[in-house]
């Protein structure tokens, strides 16, 4: 946790908060903080800046902040991603938190098993967890916004298809992860852009002549076959 994130109700006047739970846990045991230590906060949607400890117990901490700069800036891409494993999703949220990436979209696709959707870790309140988790690591306070899509040729068709068309100035590249495909992906590109990754074993050939349709470019990540988890880092590495 490399920065106390804050809520709103965090707050008891203007400049001091009272915080408890995991966060006070986390102060205790990592940083180790006394009294008039200073540490890293930020608040929610909000300002980073520093925190005072004024007062400490087991259950809550009492600090007195300044929120006086803006989080860093997010990357420009929105992330499609089929619905992966449970176990899976959760380092991928954190992940694609502390990437600084802020639209994602779980999708379904043909190879994800229907018991995923059904999965505890999607209720929204489990979702925001993973993600500020990913937050508090990057120093960043700007929550991912997560949209579940569980028709895969409707979304695709009726609504990719026009992100992917964007703005006559700012028109992103969009591209399909695929083991099959020719060409590799690009690197260190100087524009927006929406990034589509499969399943375990990848989308099938119909999924892909459908994002195709939709102004999609399949391009491969090289020789090897990378985890979902390990390829959606990889492939930010190299487009950003």
């Amino acid at each position: 946790m490399n920065l106390i994130l804050l809520f709103e109700d965090d707050f008891t006047a203007p400049d001091k908060v009272s915080i408890s739970g995991r966060r006070v846990e986390h102060i205790l045991k990592v940083h180790r903080a006394k009294i008039g230590d200073i540490l890293t906060v930020g608040l929610l949607n909000s300002k980073i800046g520093t925190g005072k400890i004024l007062a400490i117990d087991i259950q809550q901490i009492e600090m007195e902040v300044t929120l006086d700069y803006d989080p860093p800036k997010p990357i420009p891409l929105t992330l499609v991603v089929a619905l992966p494993r449970p176990k899976m999703l959760k380092r991928i949220l954190q992940s694609v938190a502390s990437l600084g990436i802020k639209k994602i979209y779980l999708i379904n696709s043909w190879r994800v098993e229907k018991a995923f959707w059904s999965s505890p870790l999607l209720e929204p309140e489990r979702l925001k967890d993973e993600l500020i988790l990913g937050l508090e690591q990057a120093k960043d306070t700007i929550l991912p916004q997560i949209h579940l899509k569980r028709l895969f040729k409707p979304f695709v068709t009726e609504e990719l298809s026009i992100l992917t068309k964007g703005s006559s100035n700012n028109k992103p590249i969009a591209l399909a992860a695929h083991p099959k495909a020719a060409l590799p992906c690009p690197q260190n590109i100087n524009q927006s852009a929406i990034l589509a990754m499969g399943p375990e074993g990848g989308f099938i050939d119909i999924e892909i002549e459908t994002l195709e349709q939709a102004g999609f470019s399949t391009v491969n990540l090289g020789r090897r076959i990378l985890r979902l988890e390990t390829a959606v880092p990889f492939i930010v590495s190299k487009l950003f």
